[in-house]
């Protein structure tokens, strides 16, 4: 089976690669059914922003998963505050000329990848798959959105600190934290008791 680690990193350089594909085309259109379409994707993009963090707490609950719970407060926690440090300290303009800057990293990437990133880290694959799809659409959401509030380079910055972070602070889950096995062959049997941490 191949590493997760990888799979991880190739999904990341898959959706950086579409969504600067897809906003590189046709910027520039000012039409009224464009502005509304813009509109409607950054507003959509804003909301399930939120959409991985949220699916990701009620996952915790449903699992009573205290350990579970500590490693998203973390790994959430230092995506937030990298994301404002670097913010301020960077204070990259945005593309679309608006005076406050703080374009670099995306804040709404950082937030739903890390969301994102937990679930799949944490619970596995099955979680993740859909939370990445969310938090594809809300990296796509920022570049193509009424304002065009970042570039792509916003966007990978987030994507890299919501998933880095998300691998500095969790584990994946276990559920069975026991394993009992039994071996037996020419006459010969073996017990054996195994206890995961």
């Amino acid at each position: 089976m191949k590493n997760p680690s990888f799979i991880t990193l190739v999904a990341i350089c898959i959706n950086f690669i579409l969504l600067t594909s897809l906003s590189l085309k046709a910027q520039n259109i000012e039409t009224p059914s464009e502005i509304r379409r813009e509109t409607a994707i950054e507003e959509i993009g804003n909301y399930a922003q939120h959409a991985p963090a949220i699916t990701a707490l009620i996952t915790i609950l449903a699992k009573n998963d205290k350990k579970g719970f500590w490693q998203f407060a973390e790994s959430y926690g230092a995506t937030l505050g990298a994301t404002y440090i670097l913010k301020y300290g960077i204070n990259k303009p945005r593309p679309d000329g608006a005076t406050d800057g703080h374009a670099f990293p995306s804040g709404h990437t950082a937030v739903a990848f890390s969301g994102a990133s937990f679930l799949q880290r944490r619970y596995g694959w099955e979680y993740g798959i859909p939370a990445y799809a969310i938090a594809g659409y809300v990296a796509y959401s920022r570049l193509e959105g009424i304002n065009d509030r970042h570039d792509g380079w916003d966007i990978l910055g987030g994507i890299i600190l919501g998933v880095g972070s998300t691998y500095l602070f969790t584990t994946p889950y276990q559920q069975d934290h026991y394993q009992l096995s039994f071996n037996s062959g020419k006459g010969k049997y073996l017990l054996g008791f195994t206890y995961k941490f």
